[in-house]
């Protein structure tokens, strides 16, 4: 049976309404290729999001950093290689490279729906009132996976802290650590849809989490996956390769010129460089998984193939309410 549709159409049935991204549920693959093809499309408006969000993640891990350091070079080296001033820096990184990449998710969602749909971009006045539920909801969700981690890991951090025999450290840890980080990837991969949720179903708080939990919903180990792929390649732009760099600027530089210090300014700089690439590609991979949830719980795609008169449905107006007659 063939599906009738528009004159307007493509004549690939998955490129329904000749968006940068075609309106179909997609592959793993296809959701990381996509979110840097829908980048491409706006790079200023990306870039303008992304680098004060980036600078303003490294300047408040430069200054935790600095608040460890010591005049002299040797002892703010030290300090730097300690197990302890590691994790601190490392989870502040952590936290607030999340929290950024859910606001931006929910400040891109806009955009990253009218790429899909190939339809105009909205007015951004409706987004921008909804900031501070979008702070608040972020906020909720990166709080949420953070304590999933620390309250199994609690007995851990309180034997170092303590300095307690190193038997039972090591029995903390083995027990704590791994319960408490599973614990953190669960709650984030549940929660994380939240935040386009709240922005292009114009739901409320509570709503949008409610939801966030009903897509994630025998969709978990898929949305995961993308979502662990998108940051094993976030690592490598905005981690590893700055990490190289530094240390090739540190080695460089004279110790009596102060190395550890040049490493740190280097280091931090090319950091917001590479996070001002990958934050923005790890917010698209948050709001094309909700998409794709969506289609693929609801049927939007299947809807618009039936229907000769898809194209004249408002996109948000459809996305708030929801096909009738279908559940969300």
């Amino acid at each position: 049976m063939t599906m009738p549709r528009t004159d307007r159409r493509d004549d690939d049935p998955a490129a329904l309404l000749r968006g940068a991204v075609p309106f179909r549920p997609a592959s793993v693959a296809e959701i990381l290729d996509n979110a840097i093809a829908v980048l491409r499309t706006a790079p200023r408006l990306t870039l303008g999001f992304a680098v004060p969000a980036a600078a303003a993640v490294q300047l408040a891990a430069a200054v935790a950093t600095a608040l460890l350091l010591r005049d002299d070079g040797e002892a703010a080296t030290a300090v730097l290689e300690s197990a302890g001033a590691q994790l601190v820096l490392s989870t502040l990184t952590v936290v607030l490279s999340a929290l950024a990449v859910l606001i931006l998710a929910g400040l891109l969602a806009p955009v990253l729906g009218g790429a899909m749909t190939g339809r105009p971009r909205p007015a951004w006045s409706a987004t921008v009132r909804r900031t501070p539920a979008l702070l608040a909801v972020a906020s909720v969700v990166v709080l949420a996976a953070l304590a999933g981690l620390l309250v199994p890991a609690a007995p851990f951090v309180a034997a170092l802290v303590a300095e307690s025999e190193p038997p039972l450290i090591v029995a903390c840890g083995i027990l704590g650590v791994p319960l408490g980080l599973a614990a953190m990837t669960w709650l984030y991969v549940l929660l994380v849809q939240a935040v386009p949720a709240l922005v292009l179903e114009r739901r409320g708080f509570g709503a949008a989490l409610a939801r966030a939990r009903t897509l994630t919903r025998r969709g978990w180990w898929r949305t995961f996956g993308a979502l662990l792929l998108a940051s094993l390649l976030t690592l490598f732009v905005a981690v590893f390769l700055p990490f190289l760099i530094s240390q090739v600027a540190g080695a460089a530089a004279d110790p009596q010129d102060g190395a550890t210090r040049i490493g740190l300014v280097v280091a931090a700089l090319v950091r917001i460089v590479g996070w001002s690439v990958a934050l923005p590609f790890d917010a698209a991979v948050v709001v094309l998984l909700y998409l794709d949830r969506r289609m693929r719980r609801e049927g939007f795609d299947l809807d618009l193939r039936t229907r000769p008169d898809a194209d004249d449905v408002g996109f948000f107006r459809l996305w708030r309410f929801g096909i009738p007659g279908r559940a969300p």
